[in-house]
């Protein structure tokens, strides 16, 4: 077991709080809900940039490449100054949804490098211009371009020319639980000697300005650069005690308060003259009476002023533990670099264990897949929402009348208390959790955390988020919207490699108490999202934004309602997965046999609703096109599909599920009832695959699509004139941009065409696009869907690959294939050059640059080029784990897993 391996299992235990420090801090907390106080929500504007480095936060802190602890209340982030800012550069600048002419969007170079699990070493870089920064230039070109133009990015200003700029790196590593050590190592790369005022800052949550809260921490000088933090508040103190700060030089330290300096924001007077800004004020504006000269306060910089020559490196040292001088001695000697050097080998030697030797043997995607893990590490943050208090500022409370109500957002969520470390999706554009991102994001977690992949997800489950009506919370701009129920697919799949790792030992208390939650999450669904009763599903907008001809959040412009192909397939999926939890928990105890039999009847009405028997025109099933619509119901009774191909109907084939023979010999009541049931019901069964018919290995498969509906949606996916991409499947068909889907009502066309990059519409903000970019969790569901029904059908089910090619392949070597079209994105092609930079060329050939990895929300459609948030690790990190599985998978990995339940996403026959 490695040296990583063992600070996990002895987190585990609870034997040593490893994981209490973290980059747990947000990147940013300004223009968020939490901290809109705004009369009409409008949080971008009511919290903006300029305020936040004046303005106290209320729910939580931002900072550059920072850490902090597991509850937020002690930080640790950069601060820099290059003599031509108009301010410190202590946060990352983007635009807000309206600056952008693609909405929001961060306008800074910064990397994950790397991480272990229990933050035991990590590596982050930020590259800072020696020139003034643009900020101006960045609101104003991108304000006045078009939805129809590329977004103007922080290398096209110019500011990064001649390479006059600063690689500025952070490291940390952890003597201990709670002893971390600080590297800060500046490169100049520009070709002259040039100033850089390091500012390294500590400072307190401000927790003390609310109602709420208890006495002022405080930060105090002990001499010789040392700085001592200690918590006032005792209902504090047994979350934090007392720390220490070291500076590896006697520089000055700069102390101030974390408050707000009124007088800037408010016009007020301030109670105080060291307020938040006074660092930034004493040294880009020279004002030195903004910080206290008794050396105390609640933040503090030690002021490092470098001059860094050409091509060289400076190195400052520093170190956050609970070791009192007394105690420490040296805390800069040879220990220190010792220990950095002994948490750098055992990073390597944990991602030896993780990462294939086949992948290893290739540099280039070995650096793709860790750079993707560490930015999964990175991506953590502590997220902090008291919704009852929060609404009782705004003066709502649960007995405030509807109408009285309705303008203040998530006004029917009292119950939540969110005070957890989360997955996000980008700490930047995203800093706030998204339900169904985050099933995503425990996929490749599990590589290398399972235990906090599991905790993730029953986050989502514990009373204080699901609502107690059964939904899971959303995201913070609208709780109550609906995101697609792909929990308990996550939940399946990680308990499944949990299993794997443990010598066929499934964890079924956490498999039992996801399951119980996720029974009341089904039930929200069928009683408040078939509004027909017929189990065809609403939904709105499924988290595909702007796939659909119409908002699908909002009222139709038509009136009626939208019968949703995807709606209606996730909720199929959905079933599906219960299923087969209910099966694999049966196997241990027979009362969940009753589940597990209601869960088969659940899934045929569903997916029997979707293509019933005969040709009808109300149906999602297209008989002549061979591809599931929605379809819209209106007011008169009358009904049209909306044809639209794309990912709505594609989605039909990740409903599959296949079953070991064992999982029906050792439950003979359920095969029982499933044969009764299909014997009772053949106007469901007539079109979907049925468990009945043994396959490969006698397997036995349940599936929407029958072999001959099959054929046809696949034909449809793998057609390069359609889905199939050079990059992977599109979420909208190529056939679409010479001819788009019109409709027409009440003299208003709505029209859907074919757009590869950046949207077009202002469709939920307009800052993604699901009418022809690569979307990498969609991808990885279709990957699963089609090794599930190799896992069946075994080699001679073969398909044309690409359609009108010519040649068939296995669905084992298309789902190969699709996996290395994907992972392509990222590695360099036969000319040295990424897709994922397209036009780029800073880091398609800078030697600075070209092996930094940014990983984007979703993908061009033709290109491959990075789109949208630059730095959504988060489900885009799912591409971790199809390089993994392209570095041992076998077709027998597939064929020869037969246990009951056995056959995850991947089976993993390294992980055992």
């Amino acid at each position: 077991m490695s040296a990583e391996a063992n600070r996990l299992a002895e987190t585990r235990a609870q034997l040593a709080p490893w994981q209490k420090w973290g980059p747990y801090l947000s990147e940013r907390q300004w223009g968020t809900v939490r901290e809109d106080y705004s009369p009409d929500g409008n949080a971008w504007d009511y919290f903006p940039h300029d305020q936040a480095r004046s303005r106290a936060y209320r729910w939580g802190e931002d900072g550059l490449g920072g850490i902090t602890d597991d509850h937020n209340l002690l930080c640790f982030a950069l601060a820099l100054w290059n003599g031509q800012d108009p301010i410190l550069k202590e946060r990352l600048f983007g635009l807000t949804n309206s600056q952008g002419n693609h909405g929001e969007d961060v306008k800074e170079y910064y990397f994950y490098l790397d991480s272990t699990p229990t933050h035991s070493y990590m590596k982050y870089l930020y590259k800072y211009p020696q020139q003034a920064f643009p900020y101006e230039d960045l609101v104003n070109t991108n304000r006045s371009r078009s939805r129809y133009e590329l977004e103007y990015e922080l290398l096209d200003t110019g500011i990064f020319d001649d390479d006059r700029y600063f690689d500025v790196f952070v490291e940390y590593a952890k003597a201990d639980a709670e002893d971390v050590l600080i590297k800060i190592s500046v490169a100049n790369r520009g070709p002259e000697a040039a100033p850089l005022h390091l500012l390294p800052t500590l400072w307190f949550r401000n927790t003390w300005s609310w109602t709420e809260t208890g006495d002022k921490s405080v930060l105090k000088a002990l001499g010789n650069g040392v700085v001592q933090a200690h918590v006032n508040n005792p209902e504090l103190t047994d979350l934090m005690r007392d720390y220490y700060f070291y500076c590896d030089a006697e520089v000055p330290l700069l102390f101030t308060e974390n408050e707000t300096n009124a007088e800037r924001v408010f016009g007020q007077p301030n109670p105080s003259p060291y307020v938040k800004d006074g660092i930034n004020n004493y040294v880009v504006d020279g004002k030195t009476e903004l910080v206290n000269p008794d050396g105390v306060g609640t933040k503090v910089s030690p002021h490092y002023q470098l001059t860094v020559g050409a091509g060289e490196t400076v190195v400052v040292k520093l170190r956050l533990t609970k070791s009192s001088p007394e105690v420490v001695g040296d805390p800069f000697g040879a220990y220190f670099d010792d220990q950095f050097a002994a948490r750098l080998r055992e990073a390597d030697e944990f991602y030896a264990t993780v990462i294939p030797p086949a992948v290893m043997a290739d540099g280039d995607r070995a650096n793709v897949m860790r750079q993707a893990l560490a930015g999964m590490m990175w991506t953590k943050q502590y997220f902090y929402y008291d919704l009852d208090l929060w609404l009782r500022e705004r003066g709502v409370t649960p007995w405030t009348p509807v109408i009285d109500k309705s303008h203040v957002r998530n006004n029917e969520w009292f119950h939540m208390m969110n005070d957890d470390i989360v997955s996000m999706p980008d700490k930047w554009e995203y800093p706030w959790y998204a339900a169904w991102d985050l099933a995503f994001h425990v996929i490749p977690i599990s590589l290398i955390d399972p235990d906090f992949a599991k905790d993730q997800l029953m986050l989502m489950l514990r009373e204080d988020y699901l609502h107690p009506n059964g939904q899971i919370p959303a995201y913070e701009w609208n709780f109550g919207d609906v995101n697609p129920p792909v929990h308990a697919f996550a939940t399946w799949e990680i308990y499944v490699r949990d299993r794997e790792r443990n010598n066929g030992q499934g964890d079924l208390e956490f498999l039992k108490y996801a399951f119980s939650k996720l029974l009341i999450n089904f039930t929200w669904w069928v009683n408040r999202k078939d509004e027909g009763g017929n189990n065809l599903f609403e939904g709105g907008f499924l988290g595909l934004d702007n796939i659909g001809v119409f908002d699908r959040s909002s009222p139709l412009p038509t009136g009626g309602r939208l019968e949703q192909a995807d709606g209606t397939a996730w909720m199929v999926f959905f079933s599906q997965r219960m299923f087969q939890i209910a099966i694999e928990l049966a196997l241990h105890d027979h009362l969940y046999e009753d589940l597990a039999i209601k869960f088969f009847e659940h899934t045929m009405w569903i997916a029997g609703a979707m293509d019933r028997i005969g040709i009808h025109h109300d149906e999602l099933w297209d008989e002549e096109d061979g591809f599931f619509y929605d379809v819209l119901r209106l007011p008169d009774g009358n009904s049209t599909r909306l044809k639209v191909r794309s990912l709505v109907g594609l989605l039909s084939l990740m409903a599959v599920a296949v079953f070991p023979r064992e999982a029906f010999t050792e439950l003979p009541r359920l095969r029982e009832r499933v044969n009764k049931f299909i014997a009772r019901h053949p106007e469901l069964v007539g079109n979907v695959h049925l468990p009945v018919k043994q396959g490969y290995n006698h397997r036995f498969m349940l599936s929407i699509l029958n072999e001959d509906k099959l054929r046809r949606v696949l034909s449809r996916m793998l057609d390069e004139g359609e889905f199939l991409s050079d990059y992977g499947i599109r979420s909208l068909s190529r056939t679409h941009l010479e001819h788009p889907y019109c409709f027409y009502h009440a003299g208003v066309e709505y029209k859907v065409g074919y757009v590869p990059g950046d949207s077009t519409s202002g469709m939920f903000g307009g800052n993604s696009n699901w009418r022809g970019p690569i979307w990498m969790p969609v991808n990885l569901l279709l990957i699963r869907a089609l090794l599930q029904l190799y896992s069946y059908y075994g080699d001679d089910f073969k398909m044309e690959y690409p359609t009108g090619s010519g040649d068939y392949k296995t669905l084992f070597e298309i789902t190969q294939c699709i996996s290395e079209r994907l992972v392509s994105i990222f590695t360099k092609d036969e000319n040295g050059r990424r897709p994922v930079y397209g036009g780029a060329e800073k880091f398609q050939t800078d030697p600075h640059w070209r092996d930094l990895i940014l990983f984007y929300e979703y993908f061009h459609g033709d290109d491959g080029s990075g789109i949208g948030a630059s730095h959504q690790t988060g489900w885009t990190g799912c591409i971790a784990r199809i390089i993994q599985a392209l570095g041992y998978f076998t077709p027998e990995t597939v064929l020869n897993t037969v246990a009951p339940g056995k056959l995850a996403l991947y089976s993993d026959p390294a992980s055992r």
